[in-house]
């Protein structure tokens, strides 16, 4: 993990490839949100399109 952290974007998720250095941020430098719910009504309906599976 040797990546630049991005302080503006926390994450945990360690299956992703873009995880950064201390493992509580991401190395993007922006991210994309979206949805798999035609009518989302709560975060868990949202997804990080921009997971890369290690």
């Amino acid at each position: 993990m040797n990546k630049k952290c991005n302080p503006n974007i926390n994450c945990t998720v360690v299956q992703c490839e873009h995880i950064a250095c201390d493992g509580t941020h991401c190395s993007l430098d922006t991210i994309t949100v979206g949805t798999h719910e035609a009518n989302p009504t709560q975060c868990q309906c949202t997804d990080c399109m921009s997971f890369k599976l290690k």
